[in-house]
C-alpha cells in the first residue's frame, strides 16, 4: 500500500474515532496522589520519599496502561505474550501490563474506494472503471490473524474482480448493467472475504470511461437512433392523418350539405381583416340548385 493511501485511512480513522481519555486520567490523578504521598513522606524521611515518588510514577503508568476502553461499535483482541487470549468489550476491561496487548477493531460498515481499474472489454474495448466497496467485520479474530492486512487485501481482492468480471462483458452490457455488474463482483469478493471475517455489504460502480473516439460513435449512433424513431413517429402520424381524412370525405360525400356547411365555417374562420382576398369557389350542383329553383313560378 502507498504512502497516500495510509495517509488518507489513518486521517479517516483519526476523523471517525472517539478518542478515550480514561487512562490518561487515571495515570494524571494517581500521579498527584503518589507525588504527595513522596512529598509528605520526603519531609521525615528525603531518601524514603524519592523513591516512594519514583514507585508512584511507575505504578500509576501501569494501571493507566491496563485500563482500555472499546466503544459500543469497537471490539479488542487481546493476545497473552503473543497468544490468543479472547475478545474484550464494548466497554471498560483490564489487561496485564506488559504480558498483554491489545488490537483495537471497528465494527462499523467501512468503505474502500476501487482504484481506477484499465479493463478491455469482451469486444475489445478499453474502459476505465473504478467503484466503492462497503463491507464490515464481523469476526474479529479471523480479521486479525488470518490475514496480515484486511483493508489492504479486499480491497486488491475487489479490484481483481472487478477486471475479471468486466473482462468477460460487452460495452454495451458494461453501460447497460452497473447493477448486476456490481453484484457479480460483490460474489466474487465475498467467497475469499468470509474466510477472513468480512462481510461484503455491496459494490458500486461509479465512473465507466472510454475513448473520446467512441464516445463520439456512440453519441453518432444515439443520434441516428433518435432521428430514426422521429421520422418512425412522423411516418405514423401521417398515416393516421391521411385515413382521417379519408374518413372525412366519405362522410362528406354521403351527405350533400356537409360540404356546403364546412365550406361556410371556412369563409367564417377568415375573419373581418379587409386585408384578406377571399377567392370563392362554388359547386357546380349549388349552381344548378338555384337555377332550378330560380325557374319555379313564386306564389
Amino acid at each position: 500500500m502507498s504512502t497516500a493511501q495510509h495517509a488518507g485511512r489513518a486521517l479517516r480513522e483519526a476523523q471517525t474515532g472517539m478518542p478515550n481519555f480514561l487512562p490518561f486520567a487515571i495515570f494524571a490523578i494517581l500521579l498527584v496522589v503518589s507525588l504527595a504521598l513522596a512529598f509528605f513522606v520526603g519531609t521525615f524521611a528525603p531518601g524514603f520519599g524519592i523513591l516512594v515518588g519514583a514507585a508512584g510514577v511507575v505504578l500509576s503508568a501501569l494501571v493507566a496502561a491496563s485500563v482500555k476502553v472499546a466503544n459500543q461499535w469497537e471490539r479488542g483482541i487481546v493476545l497473552h505474550v503473543g497468544k490468543f487470549l479472547g475478545i474484550r468489550g464494548p466497554g471498560l476491561f483490564c489487561i496485564t501490563p506488559i504480558l498483554e496487548r491489545v488490537r483495537i477493531i471497528d465494527m462499523r460498515v467501512q468503505t474502500e474506494d476501487i482504484r481506477r481499474q484499465e479493463v478491455i472489454t469482451r469486444d475489445n474495448v478499453p474502459v476505465a472503471i473504478n467503484g466503492v466497496l462497503f463491507f464490515q467485520v464481523v469476526k474479529v479474530e479471523d480479521a486479525v490473524m488470518k490475514v496480515h492486512d484486511y483493508l489492504f487485501a479486499v480491497s486488491q481482492l475487489a479490484q481483481t474482480a472487478l477486471r475479471d468480471v468486466v473482462g468477460g462483458m460487452t460495452l454495451d452490457e458494461v453501460l447497460a448493467e452497473r447493477e448486476r455488474i456490481g453484484k457479480m463482483i460483490q460474489e466474487v469478493v465475498e467467497k475469499d472475504a468470509q474466510a477472513w471475517g468480512l462481510e461484503v455489504t455491496g459494490i458500486r460502480l461509479q465512473d465507466i470511461d472510454m475513448p473520446e473516439e467512441l464516445k463520439k460513435m456512440i453519441s453518432r449512433q444515439a443520434a441516428a437512433e433518435r432521428e430514426k424513431r422521429a421520422t418512425i413517429t412522423k411516418a405514423e402520424g401521417d398515416k393516421l392523418a391521411a385515413a382521417n381524412l379519408a374518413a372525412a370525405a366519405a362522410t362528406m360525400t354521403a351527405s350533400p350539405g356537409a360540404m356546403q356547411l364546412r365550406t361556410l365555417q371556412t369563409i367564417d374562420g377568415l375573419g373581418p381583416t379587409a386585408s384578406n382576398t377571399v377567392v370563392l369557389a362554388v359547386p357546380i350542383e349549388i349552381m344548378e340548385l338555384v337555377k332550378r329553383f330560380g325557374g319555379q313560378p313564386t306564389s
